[in-house]
């Protein structure tokens, strides 16, 4: 995990992003974003239509749970040993699941080795440091969430995705990609988020906010 601790911040609200001139000006930037460790990098917009758009945001939203990991601190009985993967649950996108397996290749974080795991609705198993709930099902996403094997840090799409107990939520807000993030959900999972993380969202909320 980074070497930064979080540290309490004021609730911040619509923070403007940079906004690249094109696409070319976006593939370094995401490029950046998948290869380095030195900042979560803004997206970019999604004007492509069709398929091509929601490859461009599927490509975008991996990228981010992949850099989300490493600015969250976790518990430290949250792995049986030093040598233990990180690891990623995917519910309700295959697509996801394959674009998240290809980013996270041969990649690690804070020195261990990442690995997805496909799960299905109701599936049980073993804790997941980060789960992905696909989908904009806002009480279908509440349901998984109970459902799954417990997780560290939940991550949904949907509307109310912090309301059903989610740490991260994301959102399209002109047409990019941005997240939300609740205090309350990471302090009862017992997850510390980098304050860097915190800076760059679209919004961070405590309480019922």
């Amino acid at each position: 995990m980074p070497g930064a601790t979080a540290r309490p911040l004021a609730i911040q609200s619509g923070r403007p992003w940079w906004r690249p001139s094109g696409l070319a000006g976006w593939t370094l930037a995401c490029a950046a974003a998948l290869f380095t460790a030195a900042a979560i990098t803004p997206p970019p917009a999604l004007a492509e239509s069709g398929g091509a758009s929601q490859a461009l945001e599927r490509r975008v939203k991996a990228a981010f749970l992949y850099k989300f990991l490493g600015y969250a601190e976790f518990p430290a009985g949250a792995f049986a040993d030093p040598g233990a993967p990180v690891t990623i649950g995917v519910i309700g996108s295959d697509e996801m699941a394959a674009e998240l397996a290809r980013v996270v290749a041969g990649r690690n974080v804070g020195g261990r080795p990442v690995v997805v795991r496909q799960l299905r609705e109701g599936e049980g198993g073993n804790a997941v440091h980060l789960l992905f709930v696909a989908g904009s099902d806002s009480a279908r996403a509440g349901r998984i969430l109970k459902s799954s094997p417990p997780a560290l840090l939940p991550v949904t799409e949907c509307e109310l995705g912090l309301q059903q107990g989610s740490v991260i939520n994301f959102r399209i807000v002109d047409e990019r990609v941005r997240f939300d993030v609740s205090l309350d959900s990471a302090e009862r999972n017992n997850v510390k988020l980098s304050s860097r993380l915190l800076t760059v969202a679209n919004r961070v909320v405590k309480g019922n906010s």
